[in-house]
């Protein structure tokens, strides 16, 4: 497949997030790249997609800025490129949960890696023998169309509804080690910062999320596809878009 498609975020200050916006669409209108940049005063959120040799200089430029040094994109192929344009885009939140005081940008949540998962999922415990608990933060729509086994749904029609769902929910995870779960990492590490600030213990993300466990083991546990916000509609677990009905 010609196409490679990359995924990155990190939860940083930006304080100059107008200059940084045309920066990047500098870049990559030079490269020739499509797809979508959130920048935010909390970070920077980014999905595009061209050739490995333009997604790998733009990788280049954005790693020379020292507060995007460690950003570490997770690939998929395609065909072709599941975007029409390239947009780069201003936003309060990188990923909309409308609580302030949930400040990722400042101390990042515990995580757990996805072969660490797997291994426990295995087992139906963490290392200390807790009960896991997975909890899936996205949207219905995207819960519907694939979820790992036996998991927390919410039925959530935005983001913005988690905080007040997961409040009502807190007696579920006494005692229990609780993994939450997205795409690809960003609302779930917004998801596990806030479930510890209203006292839920032991709480992880998982790293890189679902595409990462794509990526890393594969699809044990999980069922279906995972839904993405391109055209390529959801990935199926060896990271390929899923076969269209």
């Amino acid at each position: 497949m010609s196409t490679l498609n990359i995924s990155a975020y990190k939860f940083v200050g930006i304080d100059d997030a107008p200059a940084l916006r045309e920066r990047l669409l500098e870049q990559c209108t030079a490269l020739a790249l499509m797809g979508t940049i959130l920048v935010a005063p909390e970070g920077i959120n980014l999905f595009l997609a061209g050739p490995r040799g333009a997604i790998d200089a733009f990788m280049d430029f954005l790693r020379a800025d020292p507060r995007f040094a460690d950003i570490t994109p997770k690939e998929s192929h395609s065909e072709l490129p599941p975007f029409r344009r390239m947009r780069v885009r201003l936003k309060k939140e990188i990923i909309t949960m409308r609580h302030p005081l949930v400040r990722p940008e400042l101390s990042r949540a515990p995580s757990v890696p996805p072969a660490t998962l797997a291994r426990w999922l295995d087992t139906g415990c963490d290392d200390e023998g807790r009960e896991v608990v997975m909890l899936d933060t996205r949207n219905d729509f995207e819960v519907d169309q694939g979820t790992f086994t036996h998991v927390v749904d919410y039925r959530l029609a935005s983001f913005g509804d988690f905080p007040e769902a997961v409040a009502a929910d807190r007696e579920r995870f006494a005692g229990k080690t609780v993994v939450s779960f997205c795409t690809g990492g960003i609302r779930c590490e917004k998801a596990a910062i806030h479930m510890q600030d209203i006292g839920i213990d032991h709480v992880y993300q998982l790293e890189g999320g679902i595409l990462k466990y794509f990526e890393e083991v594969g699809g044990a546990h999980f069922h279906g596809e995972c839904f993405v916000f391109d055209d390529r509609i959801a990935l199926d677990p060896s990271l390929r878009p899923a076969a269209k009905a």
